[in-house]
């Protein structure tokens, strides 16, 4: 019973549970309220569809995560990854970030998390291998903004900043979780 507790099952995983479904479900109802008092945003039912497909995956894996897990400090840093992945597939889908939605450039924006994605795979989801698969994740995302730069596609330096410290944030969370599984397997 105390490792289900630990792990974020049972009664003390309920109140994050709620949270994050909350506040997902208020999310994905956000276009529909803007839609009541603008034009700028005209949502269909795919949009909606594809969105809490998005939102359903993320919270999904964060769940998984908090559940494999009884680190604060790892559920964090999930959390963070999430968040930055999320933002980054969101935004290339709705306007691009590299010119529009319909850029094929905004294209290298999947090899950022393509990077994360098989550093995670390769790390076996172990704090001290996923803080490197999130530094190698913010290099991929710094990389990407000098191709850009370079190329003359645009100037996303700002935005791309935003990323890397979601990025390194994460990164140093899951460094932090490595530290406390360490010191707790060094505990008699």
């Amino acid at each position: 019973m105390a490792e289900t507790m630990d792990s974020g099952g049972g009664r003390r995983g309920i109140p994050w549970r709620i949270a994050v479904w909350g506040i997902a479900a208020l999310v994905l109802l956000l276009p529909l309220f803007a839609m009541q008092f603008t034009e700028e945003v005209a949502w269909d039912l795919a949009d909606f569809a594809i969105f809490g497909a998005m939102l359903a995956g993320a919270c999904g894996t964060y769940e998984l995560a908090a559940r494999a897990t009884g680190s604060s400090a790892y559920r964090a840093a999930v959390g963070v990854a999430l968040a930055a992945a999320f933002i980054l597939v969101w935004m290339n889908l709705a306007v691009g970030i590299i010119g529009n939605e319909e850029n094929p450039a905004n294209l290298m924006y999947g090899g950022v998390l393509a990077v994360g994605i098989v550093g995670a795979i390769l790390a076996r989801f172990q704090p001290r291998g996923m803080g490197r698969a999130l530094v190698a994740t913010a290099l991929a995302q710094a990389l990407v903004a000098v191709i850009a730069l370079i190329a003359g596609l645009g100037y996303t330096l700002i935005l791309t900043g935003f990323f890397v410290a979601l990025w390194l944030t994460s990164a140093r969370l899951f460094q932090r979780a490595a530290r406390e599984q360490a010191r707790v397997g060094a505990a008699p």
